[in-house]
């Protein structure tokens, strides 16, 4: 097992080479890695996994209701909402069963509530009910006024993304995939297989996957398809402090349109509340800066959701970019005369549906012409649980007993201790910048955003992985 930064690339041939590590991509490095027979490489243009779409998402565990029946995605987020539960479950990987609601502030959304519960039935979700407004503000008691009623989802959950995409790549790594980071593809061949140019040398593989997100399309240009554009959807999203939590209990949808499920507010497991995000359809595929006009229209929202939110404080301000093509199906294809399968169009229930998707293309991978091999299970992950469903390592007497190291506060907002800190850094994947070791411990993720603790974080920082941080970096 190896991970890259730096250097050349192997030599040998790999037999498959999957092009983006966000959480798909890992999802299918590690069912891969199920079949001992195959050399796998997982080739990542920036330095850390889930550094794309798969870092800033709302992240919701969908159920798949308001799929649009009958699409791929709409069976691999039903599969996958399965799936995942299951695999957070044994993996450690924190998730809040708090349902959903989608409220209605007007008649015309009120009529379309029982549609989308039909709906819900088409795709096999069938434990959805219409509330009135006396028993949804009996639910949401700091509900702003006017809602005439809502449609209860209760299976609706919200997860941590960025833990999740480390355990897929972890068990991937564990079991012998090698993982090349700030290895950015430039250039494509066919000869015997795939010659991939990137910024780090040429690497070669008999069969290549296309999963890289915002730019899937300029990949499968290279192998002369054109079967989809990616418009980059860009949603901010305000994250509100922790005194904040009390204020909602589910998380609240609005009735979706077509550009997207729209501004919602959710709690999240680490126990913040999102309000966002918003949908600007753009060209520019790096444009992942707030807006002074993004995050009034976000306030505006949120002021008629639930008006006491905006008396709190802000944590942190973000915007992903979304993969859209104008489709309303993922884009998945293979083309077995070039054993070649293209994973695009992902949107924001990727997340949910990573494990199905993994399991789908690794299908379509064999139909593709490889020899999959037998399968085994892989040894399982335990992740440090970043919610707070579950005490603190540092609220944990045996643990700090056992290891003083968790007792030592280094970040007080998030109660991070220097024993997770120097977990993280050891782990099979280890960060790379201090956002890096931000998604997998919470350092510096907090009200003072690094103010008090930064110093402290960025010395064990650049002490465990014996380099400095950027003076431009984050």
């Amino acid at each position: 097992m190896t991970v890259t930064a730096q250097g050349p690339l192997p030599t040998a041939w790999y037999d498959v080479a999957i092009v983006g590590a966000g959480v798909v991509g890992c999802a299918l490095a590690r069912e891969l890695a199920r079949r001992p027979r195959l050399r796998v490489a997982l080739v990542e243009a920036q330095d850390d996994v889930g550094q794309g779409t798969s870092k800033a998402n709302t992240a919701i565990l969908h159920t798949g209701f308001d799929a649009t029946p009958g699409t791929l995605e709409a069976r691999l987020v039903r599969e996958g909402y399965e799936l995942l539960g299951a695999y957070a479950a044994e993996s450690g990987i924190p998730v809040e069963r708090t349902g959903a609601l989608l409220v209605a502030w007007d008649e015309e959304q009120l009529t379309a509530l029982p549609r989308l519960a039909e709906k819900a039935e088409g795709n096999a979700y069938a434990e959805t009910r219409l509330l009135g407004p006396d028993e949804l503000y009996a639910r949401e008691p700091h509900l702003g006024p006017g809602a005439l009623g809502a449609l209860h989802v209760p299976g609706e959950s919200v997860i941590c993304p960025w833990t999740t995409t480390l355990a897929y790549a972890t068990q991937a790594v564990r079991a012998g995939v090698d993982l090349h980071l700030n290895t950015a593809v430039r250039r494509l061949e066919r000869a015997d297989g795939h010659l991939l140019h990137t910024s780090r040398g040429l690497l070669r593989a008999r069969h290549l996957v296309n999963a890289a997100g915002l730019h899937a399309d300029t990949l499968d240009r290279l192998l002369g398809h054109e079967d989809f554009t990616v418009t980059p959807r860009r949603g901010q999203l305000l994250v509100y402090d922790t005194f904040a939590r009390a204020l909602v209990r589910h998380i609240l949808l609005p009735v979706p349109t077509a550009l997207g499920k729209g501004v919602l507010v959710a709690p999240t497991v680490h126990g913040k509340v999102l309000l966002g995000p918003t949908a600007e359809d753009l060209s520019d595929k790096r444009a992942t800066e707030s807006t002074a006009d993004g995050l009034a229209l976000l306030r505006d929202k949120g002021r008629r959701i639930l008006p006491a939110l905006l008396d709190e404080e802000v944590t942190a301000v973000y915007a992903g970019l979304r993969a859209a093509t104008g489709e309303e199906d993922y884009r998945i294809a293979a083309h077995p005369g070039q054993a070649y399968v293209t994973v695009g169009g992902i949107r924001s229930t990727g997340l949910t549906a990573s494990l199905a998707i993994a399991a789908h293309v690794t299908g379509l991978l064999a139909g593709t012409g490889l020899d999959l091999g037998p399968a085994r299970d892989l040894e399982p992950v335990a992740m440090p649980d970043l919610g707070e469903g579950s005490p603190r390592p540092c609220l944990r007497p045996e643990l700090v007993a056992a290891d003083p190291e968790y007792g030592i506060l280094v970040c007080h907002c998030e109660r991070v201790s220097r024993g997770e800190i120097r977990d993280a850094l050891a782990g099979p994947v280890p960060p790379r910048s201090l956002e890096g070791l931000r998604r997998r411990t919470r350092a510096r993720a907090g009200r003072c955003q690094g103010f008090y603790c930064g110093a402290a974080v960025r010395e064990l920082f650049e002490r465990g992985t014996g380099s400095a941080v950027r003076r431009d970096g984050p």
